[in-house]
C-alpha cells in the first residue's frame, strides 16, 4: 500500500516504456519540452479532459474521471470511462476507460501499459473486474480494443514497479542513443549522442592508461 505522497502519474509508465531515461528526466528531474507530438497530444486531450458526463440509453460516458490505485501508487485521469448497465448475473457494471490518442498505433507496450494501470485502478475503485479497454486513433481517426488480459497485467505491474524505484531512489538512468531519439522531445535536453560518446571516450582512456 502506498500513501498518496508515493503515487506515481500514470504518464510516468508510458514514458518509461518509450525509455526509462525520458520517464527519469521528466518524473525526478521535472525536466519537459514540448514539440509536435506532444503539442498534437495535448490539442486533443483538452477536447476530452472536459469533467463532464453523458447518458444515452444503457451507456455512460464520463470525460476527465480521476483514478488512482493505493496498492499500486499510481494516480492519473481517464481521458473517457464507460459504464454500461449490470448485465452478469452478479450485477457487476461493464466499464471500460477509453483512450484518446493524436497519432496510431504504437509497436511498443506504452498505450496498452497507460490503459491497463488505468484498468486496475478502475478495478480497485469500484470493485469489478475491468476486461477490456479502448484507444481512439487521431490519425486513423477509429478505435482499437484491447483485451485487459493477464499477461498485460503482468507487465504492466513491472513496469509500475520499475518506475517507482526510478522516483524513489531520484536517479534518472544513464542515456543511450537510439533511432526513436529523434522523436523525442527531450533530445536537446538529453543528449544521448554527446552522453555515449563521452561514455566511449572514458572506456578508451581506461584502457590505455600507460
Amino acid at each position: 500500500m502506498f500513501t498518496e505522497d508515493e503515487y506515481i502519474q500514470l504518464s510516468a509508465l508510458q514514458h518509461y516504456v518509450f525509455c526509462p531515461r525520458q520517464c527519469g528526466l521528466i518524473h525526478v528531474e521535472d525536466v519537459w519540452h514540448e514539440n509536435v507530438f506532444t503539442v498534437r497530444g495535448d490539442i486533443l486531450h483538452e477536447k476530452v479532459d472536459t469533467d463532464t458526463y453523458e447518458t444515452r440509453g444503457t451507456l455512460k460516458t464520463v470525460r476527465g474521471l480521476r483514478i488512482h490505485s493505493t496498492r499500486l501508487g499510481i494516480v492519473g485521469r481517464a481521458d473517457v470511462v464507460e459504464f454500461r448497465k449490470p448485465t452478469n448475473a452478479d450485477g457487476s457494471p461493464d466499464v471500460m476507460p477509453v483512450e484518446f490518442k493524436a497519432g496510431q498505433p504504437k509497436d511498443d507496450l506504452s498505450d496498452k501499459v497507460q490503459l491497463c494501470a488505468q484498468a486496475l485502478c478502475l478495478e480497485e475503485m469500484m470493485n469489478t473486474q475491468v476486461k477490456r479497454g479502448a484507444f481512439f486513433y487521431g490519425k486513423i481517426r477509429r478505435r482499437v480494443q484491447v483485451e485487459i488480459d493477464d499477461g498485460l497485467r503482468k507487465q504492466t505491474e513491472e513496469i509500475i514497479a520499475a518506475v517507482h524505484e526510478i522516483v524513489s531512489q531520484k536517479k534518472v538512468p544513464a542515456a543511450q542513443y537510439e533511432k526513436k531519439c529523434r522523436n523525442c522531445s527531450l533530445l536537446d535536453i538529453c543528449m544521448p549522442k554527446a552522453m555515449n560518446e563521452k561514455k566511449l571516450k572514458g572506456h578508451m582512456n581506461e584502457l590505455y592508461v600507460p
